[in-house]
C-alpha cells in the first residue's frame, strides 16, 4: 500500500514538474552557478518526454514482435534446429554497446530518431526472446496434454493455451525491454534525436548540474512507472493463467 502511495505521489509530481516546470525553479536554483537558469526551457519537457516515450514504445513494441516471433518458430518441432541462429540474432544488441550501434548507424542512416531506434531495437530483443523461450518451454505437461487429447490442432494449441500460460513470463521480459530502453534512449540525444537526454546533455556540457538532476529524475520516475505498471499487467495475467489452469 506505501508502495502504491509513493508511486502516485511520484506520478503526481513528474505530471505537475512536466506541466509547469517553473513552479519547481526554487527548489532547483541551490544547484546552479553563476545565475544560470534552473529550469531547462530551450524544449518543452513535456514534448521532450512524449518524444523519448514514443520512441521506447516503437523500439520495444517492434522487438517484442520479432523476438516472440523466434520464440514461436524455436520452439515448434520444424524451427528447432534454429534456436542457436535465433540466439544469435537476439544476442546482436548485448554485443554491441548502444553507443556502437549510433557509430555505425548513423553513417548509413544520418542523424536523428532512426539510429536511436535500431539501437533499442537491438537491445531489447534478447530479455523478450529468452522469456518467450522460458515460458514455452516450461509449460505443465499435463495442460498441454489434455489440450492435445481434446483435439486441438498445435496452431489452437499455441493460441489457445501455450501462449496464455507463458504470457506473464512473456511480459516480464518486454517490462525488462521497456526499462532497459528507457533509460538507454538518453544517449539518442548524442545523435540529434529528441529524447530526455538533451536536458541531461545540455548540463553536462555547460556545468548545470539543475539540468541533469532534472532530466535524471523525469527518465527515473518514468522508470519505476513503467515497471510498476508491467508488474501489475503480469500479476493480472498470472491470474488469468492459474484461473485457465
Amino acid at each position: 500500500m506505501t508502495g502504491r502511495l509513493a508511486l502516485g505521489l511520484a506520478a503526481i509530481l513528474l505530471l505537475a514538474f512536466l506541466l509547469s516546470p517553473e513552479s519547481f525553479a526554487p527548489l532547483l536554483r541551490p544547484l546552479t552557478r553563476n545565475g544560470a537558469p534552473p529550469v531547462y526551457t530551450q524544449t518543452s519537457l513535456l514534448s521532450l518526454t512524449f518524444s523519448h516515450l514514443g520512441m521506447v514504445a516503437g523500439a520495444v513494441l517492434a522487438a517484442s514482435v520479432l523476438a516472440v516471433g523466434f520464440g514461436v518458430l524455436v520452439t515448434r518441432p520444424f524451427g528447432r534446429d534454429f534456436l542457436p541462429l535465433a540466439r544469435t540474432v537476439a544476442s546482436v544488441g548485448q554485443t554491441f554497446p548502444p553507443v556502437a550501434v549510433l557509430a555505425l548507424a548513423v553513417p548509413v542512416m544520418g542523424f536523428g530518431t532512426g539510429p536511436t531506434l535500431l539501437a533499442l531495437f537491438l537491445y531489447g530483443l534478447l530479455p523478450i526472446f529468452e522469456n518467450t523461450l522460458a515460458g514455452l518451454t516450461n509449460l505443465p505437461p499435463q495442460v498441454i496434454e489434455a489440450a492435445r487429447g481434446m483435439g486441438m490442432t498445435p496452431a489452437q494449441r499455441l493460441w489457445r493455451v501455450e501462449l496464455p500460460l507463458a504470457l506473464p513470463v512473456i511480459l516480464s521480459g518486454v517490462r525488462l525491454s521497456a526499462v532497459i530502453a528507457l533509460s538507454t534512449a538518453t544517449i539518442g540525444s548524442t545523435v540529434a534525436a529528441r529524447t530526455l537526454g538533451e536536458v541531461i546533455i545540455a548540463g553536462l556540457l555547460s556545468s548545470n548540474t539543475a539540468f541533469v538532476v532534472q532530466g535524471g529524475i523525469v527518465v527515473g520516475i518514468l522508470a519505476l512507472l513503467i515497471h510498476a505498471g508491467f508488474r501489475w499487467i503480469e500479476g493480472r495475467a498470472a491470474g488469468w493463467t492459474r484461473a485457465r489452469s
